[in-house]
Formats: structure tokens, C-alpha cells, sequence
């Protein structure tokens, strides 16, 4: 498939780089704004106030930039970003943000959102995620860099991902998951560490087994995960790991609280 198909619409307005494809009966609006290399199949709907970067391709039904599902929307000039080299597959929805939040829906580069995944509106979706078949992101939704989750999978608004964290399938997500947990289950229990992300990350052998003994202490402990990482003395034995770091100030910084750990 090359150049542009003579039944597609591309509205006044819109900016369309030279080399983009764009297959049969598909949709670009007017303040659509759409960078070298990407890939359109047919029937795919780009409206809005809606940029995509270089090299990312959408599957046939695809629609980006629509209103957001909530009822306080009134018609602003709200937006969807999306990044470099991502895969999106066969009708998934990406709406676009409000003014209850930062008024723009986010996807980073180099993710993959099998079919009829839908973000909604105010998501922040960060790099290298994978995200797959009918998975929703409620409004609101953040998920940081390399998020893995299993198909049928539904997250809550204002959930917070952590970077790194597997999520299984037809997994219902209401709290937050820190960084390179894994968590599954209906609601959302956390099984564990993600040994796999981390040593794919380039993480060290004594690194990851310092983060699982801090996961499996804070599990045993009597106390939340909020205050137990706020006790000092109990935190002596797990300094100056980064990822051990970045999971106390998320844990601390949660305002909905951590998913609970499995029974």
C-alpha cells in the first residue's frame, strides 16, 4: 500500500506528511496533525486536535482523537498525543482529554495496543508498553514505561502502573501497582516481582534479589506498605537500590492506595 487512496477524506487543515499511507475509506480531520512514515489502513479515523509522530501504524477500524466519555465535556480544544513506532491494532480507541485533567490523552513511542484496547481520556501512557486484546483504561489512568498486560484486563480511573509491572489477564485493576510488581486476579492482588522485567532492564542478580526481599519483607510485615516504609529501622537493610527507591516514593506518593497483596 502506497500514497493516499482516492476514498479517503482528508479534511482542510490537516497536516499530512508526504511519505504517510493512508488506505480506503479512512478519516483525517482538520486539526489532525500526522508525521513521516506512518501507516493508515482502511477505515481508520484520525479527529481532533490529534499529533502522531513519525513511523506508527494503524490496523483497519482504528479510531484516534474522538471526544472523551464524560458527561462534563463540553467541546474543548482538548488532545491526544501519540509518539514514534507504535503498533496499533484493529479498533482500538484513544480518546482524547478533558479539562478535569490535563486537557491531553498521552501514548509514548515503540508500545503495542492489540485490538479493541481503548484509552480514555487523560490517560498517560508512557514507552514500550504492551497492552493486550479489549483491555480498557478508564479516564485519568497513568502507566509508566514498560507495562505488560494481559488480555481483558480493566483499570480503574486514577490507577497508577508502575514502570515495569506485569499485569495478568482479566486482571480488574482499582488500586495502584508499583513498579515491576505483577499482580492478577478480580480485584487486583500482587503475586510478586517481575524477575523477568528487571533482568531484562539490565538489572544485577544481587539487585533483583534485594527488591524481592524487600517485596516478600514489607508482605510479611504487619504493617501497610505505606507505613512500613516510613519506618526507618525497618528500612535500614534496603538502601541505596534504585528501583527499591522509586517503589517507597511511589507507595508514599499513591493516593488510592496499593493493590493488596495475594492471601
Amino acid at each position: 500500500m502506497t500514497g493516499i487512496h482516492p476514498t479517503a477524506i482528508i479534511s482542510d487543515g490537516a497536516q499530512v506528511a508526504e511519505s504517510v499511507v493512508i488506505g480506503p475509506y479512512s478519516y483525517i480531520g482538520s486539526n489532525v496533525k500526522i508525521d513521516e512514515d506512518c501507516v493508515l489502513q482502511n477505515h481508520v479515523v484520525i479527529e481532533g486536535h490529534t499529533t502522531i509522530g513519525k513511523n506508527n501504524t494503524f490496523y483497519h477500524h482504528a479510531t484516534i482523537g474522538g471526544p472523551p466519555q464524560d458527561l462534563s465535556y463540553q467541546g474543548e480544544d482538548t488532545e491526544v498525543i501519540i509518539g514514534n513506532d507504535n503498533l496499533i491494532r484493529e479498533f482500538v480507541t484513544i480518546h482524547r482529554g478533558t479539562t478535569k485533567g490535563n486537557q491531553k490523552t498521552i501514548m509514548g513511542s515503540n508500545c503495542m495496543l492489540m485490538a479493541f484496547v481503548h484509552l480514555g481520556h487523560d490517560v498517560i501512557m508512557g514507552d514500550y508498553c504492551i497492552i493486550a486484546n479489549s483491555t480498557n483504561f478508564a479516564g485519568h489512568v497513568q502507566c509508566a514505561d514498560r507495562v505488560i498486560i494481559g488480555g481483558g484486563s480493566q483499570v480503574s480511573q486514577f490507577c497508577t502502573l508502575g514502570r515495569g509491572a506485569y499485569i495478568g489477564g482479566a486482571t480488574a485493576i482499582d488500586r495502584d501497582i508499583p513498579l515491576f510488581c505483577t499482580a492478577y486476579g478480580n480485584r487486583a492482588k500482587l503475586k510478586g516481582i517481575n524477575i523477568i522485567g528487571l533482568r531484562r532492564q539490565g538489572y544485577s542478580k544481587t539487585e533483583v534479589s534485594e527488591i524481592v526481599d524487600f517485596y516478600r519483607t514489607m508482605e510479611a510485615s504487619a504493617f501497610s506498605p505505606r507505613a512500613f516504609v516510613k519506618h526507618e529501622e525497618l528500612m535500614t537493610d534496603f538502601q541505596g537500590n534504585e528501583v527499591i527507591d522509586e517503589m517507597v516514593s511511589a507507595i508514599i506518593a499513591s493516593e488510592i492506595g496499593l493493590a493488596p497483596f495475594v492471601s
